[in-house]
């Protein structure tokens, strides 16, 4: 690029620079300047520039070296693509609703400011999306976004996080682990690591999670024995064994009771024969499975069901007060 080219496209290719680096942990100097377009020392140059603007980019040289962008006394400027402006509106909309507890004032706040400067093309994308209704579950815990903001940020960088964290029986635990993802599902944040010490991946309920420290310890991405973080959830689940549990056997296909439900079932589906399957899912809570239940029922065809003690005792006291 030639130096009258180079001057005219300064601004745009600082928002470009600044971008990059919002976007990754660290970036070398050759991959910066690759996407740019321009000389490596035309990025320590526009580097320099950023700095002058009191943004806190700092450097490492060597073959393990590179930019990034630390933490300042400010929250700077983000530049946002389209799809991520419409799904950061989207998840505050959700949160400003009541889909994520503790923090509904702050995220519809931060949903003003955002919608003030949000393109007149997005905003029907934003509309569309967020009238769609959010259920609130209520007795669901609160999380910490905090914490939530800690655990996300350590998925990305890769960074193994030690915490403190209670099982199902309540005893208390020290766990380092490498964070994979955070999945949400039926209104429970959970994170998806690999447990070096026990040698496999764990799924952990993030309002049972205490104490986050980052350790500033990186490792090498592994292969998720799932196709995705959802699905292994789910997998987990169906798998597991949890206090309460209920098997319903149903003359349906096993398609037309998949499609009675949305999104990912937490248990085993499978069928029996062509035209009757079998539904069994294990939880914590009856009241998660009495949903299950009332949905098979509402199929219409003929079932048969076993479940636990207390949930049978639940099924049959729900069943009563419809009956009234």
């Amino acid at each position: 690029m030639d130096p009258v080219s180079a001057r005219k496209d300064l601004p745009g290719r600082m928002l470009r620079l600044l971008a990059l680096l919002q976007s990754r942990r660290k970036w070398s100097g050759a991959e910066l300047a690759e996407r740019l377009g321009v000389t490596g020392r035309t990025v320590r140059r526009d580097v320099e520039r950023l700095r002058a603007l009191d943004y806190p980019v700092t450097g490492t040289t060597g073959l393990a070296g590179g930019y990034r962008l630390a933490s300042g006394k400010n929250v700077p400027p983000l530049l946002l693509d389209d799809d991520e402006a419409v799904a950061v509106a989207i998840g505050l909309a959700s949160a400003a609703a009541g889909g994520v507890a503790g923090i509904e004032e702050s995220s519809m706040s931060a949903l003003a400011k955002l919608e003030q400067v949000l393109p007149p093309r997005l905003r029907p994308q934003v509309a569309a999306v967020s009238a769609a209704e959010v259920v609130v579950r209520d007795g669901m815990p609160q999380v910490d976004p905090g914490l939530l903001a800690v655990l996300a940020a350590c998925c990305r960088d890769l960074e193994i996080v030690a915490f403190g964290y209670s099982t199902r029986r309540g005893e208390p635990t020290q766990r380092r682990v490498e964070p994979h993802r955070l999945v949400t599902l039926h209104g429970r944040w959970y994170l998806l690591a690999y447990d070096p010490d026990r040698r496999d991946w764990r799924t952990f309920r993030v309002d049972r999670i205490s104490d986050v420290a980052p350790t500033r310890h990186h490792f090498e991405a592994r292969e998720l024995p799932a196709a995705d973080a959802a699905s292994y959830l789910a997998e987990s689940f169906a798998s597991a064994s949890y206090r309460h549990w209920v098997r319903i056997e149903v003359e349906l296909p096993l398609s037309a009771v998949r499609a009675a439900f949305f999104g990912l079932i937490p248990g085993r589906l499978y069928p029996t024969g062509d035209d009757a399957c079998v539904l069994r899912i294990t939880a914590d809570s009856p009241s998660l499975l009495i949903q299950y239940v009332a949905g098979v029922v509402a199929l219409g065809a003929p079932y048969t069901l076993e479940a636990s003690p207390e949930l049978a005792d639940l099924i049959d006291k729900v069943g009563r007060q419809l009956h009234g």
